[in-house]
């Protein structure tokens, strides 16, 4: 198990079964666990995983709040895998390598490698209960101006040091 760490920020995804997700997300994504928080019959109530420096939640099913508009965090595919957001995941190494795991895992490849124009190479999975994980690996850097020509679309970055 890796050493937990304290984070500003942990994205979680909800898993109908979180224990059998944490076993998959290693094996696929070599994610590694950082935090198991279980109760008296081992089910899991919270748990982290650690990826080069960040946190990943993985936590099951639940609804807080009151009766009448209750919070729901639910699956993908308790929602006909409806996706509500998905991560973007950097990758260090060989991103086709890390494609060919997480395939030979199971995971469904909705998008091959593939070098996009603003200077990263990408693929995206879809886990076994629906969510959706795009990995990234930077392979150039693209001036400003070459992204402006690319979409038409003004490129500024705002509040960030």
């Amino acid at each position: 198990m890796a050493e937990p760490f304290k984070s500003p920020l942990t994205p979680t995804a909800f898993y109908r079964d979180p224990k059998a997700a944490l076993d998959w997300l290693e094996r696929a994504f070599g994610f590694e666990v950082s935090l198991l928080l279980t109760d008296a019959e081992g089910n899991i109530a919270h748990a982290e995983m650690a990826w080069r420096g960040a946190n990943i939640g993985v936590a099951g099913e639940w609804t807080v709040g009151r009766a009448d508009v209750p919070a729901r965090a639910l699956s993908p595919r308790t929602l006909d895998n409806v996706m509500t957001q998905f991560v973007w995941v950097e990758v260090d190494g060989d991103i086709d390598a890390h494609c060919a795991r997480a395939r030979a895992a199971g995971a469904e490849i909705i998008e091959e490698p593939v070098d996009q124009f603003y200077g990263a190479r990408t693929y995206r999975a879809r886990d076994p209960e629906g969510h959706v994980w795009n990995f990234r690996q930077e392979i150039r850097q693209v001036p400003v101006e070459e992204m402006e020509a690319a979409t038409g679309l003004k490129f500024e970055t705002i509040g960030r040091s």
